[in-house]
């Protein structure tokens, strides 16, 4: 063979290892993964034309759809409606729903959630239960506050986690799971019998304070938790926009949540029409949010790698401020300055490995972070 013959051999065979080398990294690069997350819309309006139009929105990029509006979930044909032209996109579904002491109902719901159950199987995620039980305790909202009155810290804890898990025992009979969104109380929502507490990124509240004390009344008592993302401001556009509303989705994200999730509230128009409040900027998030989720794996952030700060027992505090209320009841105003300066110091210098919890969870014992640091000063590493 000719040396030119061997030359351009030679020259094929290195473009043929380029082309093969530049694929793989390619591919490697773009490498997609299956969403083990759920990514989706809480619709808290009762239009079912407009539901089904967001429905057919977001199904490309989110795997979860609430139905948060009484006008559908108390009405079991709309309900019904709904729920099989969701299931027939291949969305998972929950529902909101409510006791029926003073509700206006034509159905049993106990009897629908049984049926809902065999009808669409895993696609049914649970029932979304009393919106907010923590917030209208710390806040003092009288008509639906849990706990009225109390002697102190702890008896208010004991009678937030009974008289809540009484409300909701009509529902945790029928062994489905429980959510709710909350922007306080997260640990005693637990104790109350909650499967799945939404911590709120809303309004200027800290994003990792409330996600240290979510993640961390959720992994010690073995729970999900997740994030609802929601009022910004009290007047339009109501959401953060697009690229802050896709910040928290990441921030959410890279901090082992399980659920995220949108609300979008309703909205009246001239004309009488209900429709949500997210616009093609929040659309376009989820867009974005769902790529990343598909091209980068979720962060393990293992207990046994994080830290957590232990608060007293029965400190149900508001934290969203050194002057917030314990209960809606009373002010502490000393322990509450130095708890929030710690939490705050702490959560900027551990980031993501930060997490908030109380020394009287049950089975406290069985902890297993990498370190404990008490309100009191006591520090304590695991052996």
């Amino acid at each position: 063979m000719s040396r030119k013959g061997i030359v351009t051999i030679f020259l094929c065979t290195i473009l043929v290892i380029v082309l093969f080398v530049g694929i793989q990294v390619f591919s490697s690069s773009h490498t997609t993964y299956n969403v083990d997350i759920y990514v989706g819309v809480d619709a808290a309006y009762d239009n079912i034309t407009e539901l089904k139009a967001r429905v057919d929105q977001v199904k490309d990029y989110t795997n979860l759809f609430i139905l948060g509006s009484t006008g559908i979930t108390l009405d079991e044909t709309k309900l019904n409606e709904m729920c099989e032209y969701i299931n027939a996109r291949g969305l998972s579904f929950a529902t909101y729903t409510h006791t029926t002491e003073d509700t206006d109902i034509n159905f049993n719901q106990s009897t629908w959630t049984t049926y809902a159950k065999q009808q669409f199987g895993d696609n049914f995620l649970g029932l979304y239960s009393y919106d907010e039980p923590g917030g209208h305790q710390i806040d003092a909202d009288h008509p639906y506050m849990i706990v009225p009155d109390a002697n102190n810290y702890s008896d208010a804890a004991t009678k937030y986690a009974k008289n809540l898990n009484n409300y909701l025992s009509e529902f945790l009979a029928l062994n489905s799971s429980l959510i709710t969104s909350d922007y306080a109380l997260y640990e005693y929502n637990y104790r109350a019998g909650y499967n799945i507490v939404l911590a709120e990124y809303a309004w200027n509240h800290s994003r990792p304070l409330n996600t240290a004390l979510c993640r961390g009344s959720a992994t010690m008592q073995d729970k999900d938790w997740g994030v609802m993302l929601t009022y910004t401001y009290d007047h339009t556009p109501y959401l953060a926009s697009g690229s802050e509303l896709y910040q928290d989705m990441i921030t959410a994200y890279q901090n082992g949540a399980k659920y995220i999730i949108i609300f979008d509230y309703a909205m009246e128009t001239e004309t009488g029409i209900s429709h949500g409040i997210l616009q093609q900027e929040h659309l376009d998030a989820l867009k974005q949010f769902w790529k990343y989720v598909k091209t980068n794996p979720q962060p393990s952030n293992p207990v046994n790698e994080r830290i957590a700060y232990v608060l007293p027992s029965g400190f149900g505090y508001g934290f969203r401020g050194s002057d917030d209320w314990f209960w809606g009841i009373w002010k502490d105003s000393a322990l509450s300055n130095q708890i929030w300066n710690d939490v705050n110091a702490y959560s900027q210098q551990y980031d993501q490995k930060f997490d908030v919890i109380y020394v009287d969870t049950p089975n406290f014992e069985h902890w297993a972070y990498s370190k404990l640091i008490y309100w009191n000063g006591t520090v304590q590493t695991r052996p």
